[in-house]
């Protein structure tokens, strides 16, 4: 594998990035986390793999890093596509709590991103263990997605109310419980993206005329928040978190921008102030829409709103190294104390980050189409800096993606 280093950044160790901040019930060093980041390395059935567990191990070595997993499925019935971890079962949580006793060994902390993809799940790997595809409103998101389910015989459906309560009832508690089994110290609710909370929060996609539907924002919300409301009395509000993308328009969704998001974190403050803090709320910039960069000239909008309705602590994640190597708006988003800033693509190709921001080393530049591969190369043959690691050839390497799946 070649790579071209970047040109050298400036060095951050003496600015607020290296400052402590309190993140809920635990108090972190460093203001830097990496971002949940999906890279499809569990098994077929879901359960997380050595290649995972060196992974995440590599990413918490800087002490007092928070390490969020890449998006998790809280149920069968909430994902079930394969390579992609779930929280759902014993072999699952027995995998997770590996992982997270060597995150921990080194005095690094995690946190869960709980998932459920609805309209955008593959309805042949569900009707595969007798589960309906479902959303909260049958409206796929692509011609390509509704011809898969009409061939396959499962196609989509609304969420009755009976399965809304036993996803707020059943399938998030026992998820979360399985998660402070597994040793996470937070727990993140996937509310972005175009996925199943984000879909009741999205007018693309919310048709319903009931309780959660899109008539009003309050009933849009509904789901997320009783979601929320649910789980604080059995995770702590201290140890919970939400990720938002106001700006996105990932997976054919609508931008919703400022309107519903000042309600729901309205409504987040409202809990704080009666002694409900969550530990972070997760905002994903208008600079990138899930993995990829948006050109300037495509952005819409700016998270600026959301400080004068949440007054806790935020994660912000989203391409904050295109201005290197000054960083200057990383450096103003850190200016109100009580903001994380998350890294994803060069976390991924910079297994010690965190030293090279620090010490203002060169930052090794990510290979894409490694992302969402099933095999080791791009995913643990990246080098600390400095480092010179032999690795096994790539048609080798193949041969373990085999033995995962």
């Amino acid at each position: 594998m070649t790579v071209t280093a970047t040109a050298p950044i400036a060095p951050l160790g003496n600015t607020k990035l290296f400052q402590p901040i309190k993140v809920g019930r635990n108090t972190l060093p460093q203001r830097i986390a990496f971002a949940p980041s999906t890279r499809c390395r569990a098994t077929k059935d879901n359960i997380p793999t050595d290649l995972q567990h060196q992974y995440y191990s590599d990413r918490a070595q800087y002490p007092g890093t928070l390490i969020v997993t890449e998006a998790t499925y809280t149920s069968a019935q909430g994902g079930l596509n394969p390579y992609i971890p779930g929280i759902y079962n014993s072999e699952q949580v027995k995998a997770w709590k590996k992982i997270n006793e060597s995150i921990h060994a080194q005095g690094s902390f995690s946190s869960v991103q709980l998932w459920y993809l609805g309209r955008v799940a593959d309805p042949a790997s569900l009707k595969a263990h007798g589960l309906d595809f479902v959303a909260p409103s049958p409206v796929y998101f692509t011609p390509e997605s509704e011809a898969a389910a009409k061939a396959c015989g499962n196609e989509l459906r609304a969420l009755t109310t009976d399965e809304i309560e036993d996803i707020i009832e059943n399938q998030y508690p026992a998820a979360a419980q399985n998660a402070l089994d597994a040793g996470f110290d937070y727990i993140e609710i996937h509310s972005a993206h175009g996925y199943l909370l984000d879909q009741f929060l999205n007018l693309a996609t919310n048709k319903r005329t009931d309780e959660y539907g899109y008539e009003t924002v309050e009933n849009r919300a509904r789901l997320l928040l009783r979601i929320i409301d649910r789980l604080i009395p059995i995770v702590g509000a201290d140890r919970l978190a939400v990720r938002l993308s106001p700006w996105a328009q990932f997976q054919n969704v609508v931008v919703e921008g400022e309107e519903i998001h000042k309600y729901i974190l309205t409504q987040l403050q409202a809990r704080a102030d009666q002694g409900n803090e969550l530990a972070y709320v997760s905002l994903v910039e208008p600079r990138v829409q899930a993995s990829w960069d948006v050109a300037e000239e495509d952005q819409i909008g700016s998270n600026s709103f959301a400080s004068k309705y949440w007054k806790g602590t935020f994660m912000k994640a989203g391409s904050y190294t295109y201005d290197a190597p000054e960083f200057k708006t990383m450096l103003k988003d850190l200016e109100d104390d009580r903001t994380m800033i998350g890294f994803s693509r060069y976390f991924i190709s910079c297994p010690d980050l965190i030293r090279r921001l620090k010490d203002g080393l060169n930052l090794t530049p990510y290979e894409r189409p490694t992302f969402y591969t099933q095999d080791n190369w791009g995913y643990n043959t990246w080098n600390n800096y400095g480092e010179n690691k032999e690795f096994i050839e790539e048609d080798e390497v193949k041969v373990l993606g085999k033995v995962i799946a």
